[in-house]
């Protein structure tokens, strides 16, 4: 009888110390999700700490569409746009690929997390137009500065 709680207990113990590690331990697919052939995925580091990003990214874009919308400050650092056009992935064809898709980088880890991904309903889930990358951005904010008068780019 004696043997047999101890051994229950022992069992209860290891039992919980595993579901402490998997509850702590994120699973290999919920540490990286930098889509391979993305522009990310030959970056160091993005625009802040691996870690701050992955908790706050949120706050970020909510600040960065505040400045923009309410005080018309448009900066690249946390854009949305300059999100896509890093994190996107691209097909066999080379052609961009949406990147609220399961399998890319916004869409693979809100669903890991649980939560709902809306910003696309407004915003491009792709690079709009033909160009792509730092150059274009670049082009793109030249564009809508002669346009727009200052500091303009795409939302």
């Amino acid at each position: 009888m004696v043997n047999a709680v101890s051994t229950t207990r022992t069992l209860a113990v290891a039992l919980l110390w595993m579901l402490a590690v998997l509850a702590v331990a994120p699973s290999a697919s919920a540490r990286n999700y930098v889509v391979p052939g993305s522009e990310a995925a030959g970056l160091g580091a993005c625009v802040e700490p691996t870690e701050l990003m992955r908790r706050q990214h949120m706050e970020f874009i909510k600040h960065q569409r505040d400045r923009t919308v309410h005080s018309g400050i448009r900066t690249s650092k946390y854009s949305l746009a300059g999100c896509v056009e890093c994190h996107i992935g691209h097909d066999v064809r080379g052609q961009a690929v949406p990147i609220n898709r399961a399998d890319q980088f916004c869409g693979a880890c809100h669903a890991y997390a649980a939560v709902d991904l809306n910003c696309f309903d407004c915003h491009a889930a792709v690079p709009r137009g033909p160009m792509a990358g730092p150059m274009a951005e670049a082009a793109r904010r030249a564009v809508g500065e002669a346009h727009h008068g200052q500091g303009a780019g795409q939302p």
